[in-house]
């Protein structure tokens, strides 16, 4: 099954959830890098001349304009693998030029299941759901970074942002500004002139936390407030930018470690709020994440 996800500022990702029995590729080539991992089963590639002999866990980079095959290894049957196909310039953000990858079978199981967890957050709710877009914008660009740092070539660009603390000032307020219709993170991104990357190391370094992580829990604390003050979850998590109660409920939990029925109720055990309290009043911001 082929997706497009948005990655923000007019660009898009193209991920493959796969499952073969028999299927043997033609030999063929990406303009992008491939990036994979496999989840089951072993597939056997041509490549550059060798054979790639890839099993459950592996993660597997392919440059752009290699032509590559794909095909069962004998005797399984089948293999199935989840796969993005990211612009070069994604792979050079953390990087001194574009990262070249002498050997395309990784073996690094941490970096092959944030991977997989990334592709399927993209696949997912993330186009529908800004906050879902920016996590898994900003997870695609911190994973893809460190593939590059860790397994390429390339030197590694310094991690020290000049001004950073006033970056991430900057974008928390942004984001503040935003609560339901956050900007994207390469929106962010050109707005303070660096890399996606660049960006994130700038606000982590000062807030603790990645962008997404702060705005989650500044619409917690202001959800709170909107609690407090009488309103019901439902109503709260439009509010406040959640995409439903559900959304809501999550980071709610994952905040505070209780659901936000259980909040009002402690707080507000009346009735309902006053009529005319429909703004959004301010709160604590109390959480880090220390998820990229």
């Amino acid at each position: 099954m082929w997706t497009r996800a948005p990655l923000g500022g007019g660009a898009t990702l193209d991920l493959l959830t796969a499952r073969f029995d028999r299927h043997r590729y033609a030999p063929h080539c990406h303009d992008e890098f491939t990036v994979g991992v496999c989840v089951a089963g072993r597939e056997i590639i041509d490549y550059r001349g060798g054979r790639l002999d890839i099993g459950a866990g592996a993660v597997v980079v392919l440059a752009p304009g290699e032509t590559h095959t794909g095909r069962p290894a004998p005797g399984e049957d089948g293999y199935a693998y989840r796969a993005i196909y990211p612009a070069p310039r994604l792979l050079a953000e953390a990087t001194r030029g574009l990262p070249h990858f002498r050997e395309a079978v990784v073996d690094d199981r941490e970096l092959a299941s944030a991977l997989y967890a990334a592709h399927t957050a993209l696949s997912g709710d993330a186009a529908a759901d800004p906050l879902a877009a920016l996590t898994a914008e900003s997870r695609l660009a911190w994973l893809l970074s460190t593939l590059a740092r860790r397994h390429g070539s390339a030197r590694p660009a310094p991690d020290a942002v000049p001004g950073a603390a006033g970056i991430a000032l900057a974008v928390r307020d942004r984001l503040a500004a935003d609560l339901r219709t956050p900007p994207t993170l390469a929106e962010l991104a050109a707005e303070t002139g660096l890399s996606r990357y660049q960006l994130l190391r700038a606000f982590r370094t000062t807030m603790g936390m990645p962008p997404y992580a702060w705005l989650a829990q500044h619409r917690v604390a202001r959800a709170r407030g909107l609690l407090e003050a009488g309103r019901r979850p439902a109503e709260v998590a439009g509010l406040v930018g959640f995409a439903d109660q559900a959304h809501l409920t999550r980071w709610f939990r994952r905040v505070t470690g209780v659901t936000p029925a259980a909040y009002r109720t402690s707080v507000h055990p009346g009735g309902p709020a006053p009529e005319g309290r429909n703004s959004v009043p301010e709160g604590r911001n109390s959480v880090q994440d220390t998820a990229p």
